[in-house]
């Protein structure tokens, strides 16, 4: 699942790990797939598939491999 980064910079201040979220500002992509970057996610202790749970309670978060579309154009 693709998440947004701000999503998972608000993940770490909610737990409480300030002391990560200036490096995961530099270092996170805008765009987070938690399998392609799951070992950038734990360095920062965060579990992706907890983020992935998370994501999905709130309704946020792309599934890897789709992209966003567009609304259905009305004709």
């Amino acid at each position: 699942m693709h998440l947004d980064k701000q999503f998972v910079l608000d993940e770490l201040k909610k737990q409480g790990r300030n002391e990560h979220v200036q490096k995961a500002i530099q270092e996170l992509p805008a765009k987070i797939d938690h399998e392609q970057h799951a070992a950038l996610l734990e360095k920062f202790g965060l579990d992706p598939g907890k983020l992935v749970a998370s994501a999905v309670e709130r309704g946020i978060g792309v599934p890897a491999g789709s992209q966003a579309s567009p609304p259905p154009s009305s004709r």
